[in-house]
């Protein structure tokens, strides 16, 4: 290993000070244990750790903030990427540069003074890079796409220890930009991406926030179905999400969410506040509101509209993009998954289409899709079969699976990779998987991305 370390390098092995420090992210239901792991602060510690990788033969991980694990792991070599932190928006072309550590709550700050916004998701917690390599389904998303539908730009380590500057032209590059098409959809199989430049849009403030209803009050089917029905009276400069979850009684609740089953839809929307309300008012009708943060607002504080979890916690999940969304079959699902589970489920539909329906020069699959069903439940056996049961309650609309939100999907699993890509898709991938990592060196990767390579 001596020979891929110069000073100042960080390099931890089992039993290191500061070994199990590294290794600690926002997972904690799967546990990692590298033969060694590289705290990288540059893209040269990141082509040392690969080089090094490639030479032992040894499979390659990458960390930034470690929210989408794709399982338990053994052996192999961890890169860790947080200390890669720096963001610099060019405010006049309405771009921001991040490097692999940066998270979106950096990029939404450091953007914000110019009225400018990055296509981000709900909790400003996660890794910027790693959530656009897997498509980047946000807040604006029906007004704007997926993340991975604005990056101009990736620096990328690929298996053979090489830094490359991959362009959507492929100036750079004699492959027409093909490696831009897979590292943006294909997450982290095709190599490690060390910066990426993407587009802002010209966001200042929204109208957002949520209506959230007592499920044991009104009727959860019926509320999703007064939702679905509203979903197609909506333009594409709203998009928003139906939620269910049966919260425990615990002291660190609020009040009003102790002990309830709460249903909710999520609203951002970048018209005026008098339009907001309009649209949301049928919404209103559902019922009773157990409470309303409908409001408008800086786009800073956009992290409310779903306040997400800041907390580490442990977690499995994943998901279904539907063609349509049957109600009757989601209702199946929500009373899997509701106050009489054994265990903890948290349920979230996404309405899709607009501008995310529409083709971009990369590989991010299931454009057609009309909703995503998206489940998180606890880590055992037990409860990771009741997951499974409650997704194959829409098996007969599902055209696939999304692959930001397989959580742990790689643990074992033999179906790990199945429904991630339509076959056209799959089969390019598995091309450029060929053609970049012909060892698969990069098999360790988030929802079971490899298995393209051998399964095509």
């Amino acid at each position: 290993m001596q020979d891929f370390i110069s000073p100042g390098r960080i390099v931890l092995v089992p039993g290191d000070p500061g070994y199990e420090d590294e290794l600690a992210g926002f997972q904690t239901g799967f546990t990692q244990r590298p033969d060694a792991v590289f705290a990288a602060r540059s893209a040269e510690d990141v082509a040392a750790a690969v080089a090094y990788a490639g030479a032992a033969g040894l499979p390659v991980g990458v960390q930034a903030t470690g929210h989408g694990l794709p399982g338990d792991s053994e052996g192999g070599v961890l890169i860790t990427t947080r200390r890669m932190d720096s963001v610099t928006v060019d405010a006049r072309a309405r771009t921001v540069r991040v490097r692999a550590g940066v998270t979106w709550r950096q990029v939404v700050e450091a953007a914000a003074p110019y009225g400018l916004a990055p296509l981000n998701g709900s909790a400003p917690g996660v890794g910027a890079v790693a959530y656009t390599l897997g498509g980047g389904l946000g807040i604006l998303a029906r007004e704007f796409g997926y993340a991975a539908d604005h990056v101009r730009s990736l620096d990328v380590v690929t298996a053979d220890g090489r830094l490359r500057h991959v362009t959507a032209d492929g100036a750079e590059l004699s492959d027409g930009g093909e490696l831009f098409w897979g590292l943006l959809g294909g997450g982290a199989n095709l190599g490690v991406v060390t910066e990426l430049e993407i587009g802002l849009v010209p966001v200042k403030r929204l109208y957002g926030g949520a209506l959230a209803f007592d499920g044991r009050a009104v009727d959860p089917v019926a509320a999703l179905r007064a939702y679905e029905h509203w979903t197609a009276t909506v333009p594409d400069a709203l998009t928003s999400s139906f939620a269910a979850v049966p919260y425990p009684d615990v002291p660190a609740l609020p009040p009003h969410l102790r002990g309830r089953y709460v249903v909710s839809v999520r609203v951002a929307h970048t018209g005026t506040a008098a339009d907001g309300e309009r649209l949301v008012a049928p919404l209103r009708g559902i019922g009773p509101v157990l409470s309303d943060s409908l409001r408008e607002m800086p786009y800073a504080e956009s992290r409310t509209i779903h306040s997400d979890p800041d907390f580490p916690h442990a977690y499995h999940g994943d998901s279904a993009v539907l063609s349509a969304l049957d109600v009757d079959a989601v209702g199946e699902l929500l009373a899997l998954t509701g106050p009489g589970a054994p265990s903890m489920y948290v349920v979230q539909v996404n309405h899709l289409g607009g501008a995310l329906a529409r083709s971009r020069p990369n590989s991010v699959p299931h454009r057609e899709g009309r909703f995503l069903v998206r489940v998180l439940g606890g880590v055992d056996g037990p409860a990771r079969e009741l997951l499974r049961r409650a997704l194959a309650t829409v098996e007969p609309w599902t055209i696939g699976r999304a692959l930001n939100f397989a959580y742990g999907a790689a643990g074992g699993d033999g179906r790990a990779a199945d429904g991630l890509y339509d076959p056209g898709t799959r089969k390019r991938l598995a091309g450029l998987k060929s053609q970049y990592d012909p060892a698969n060196l990069f098999r360790r990767n988030y929802g079971g991305v490899a298995a393209v390579s051998s399964r095509g």
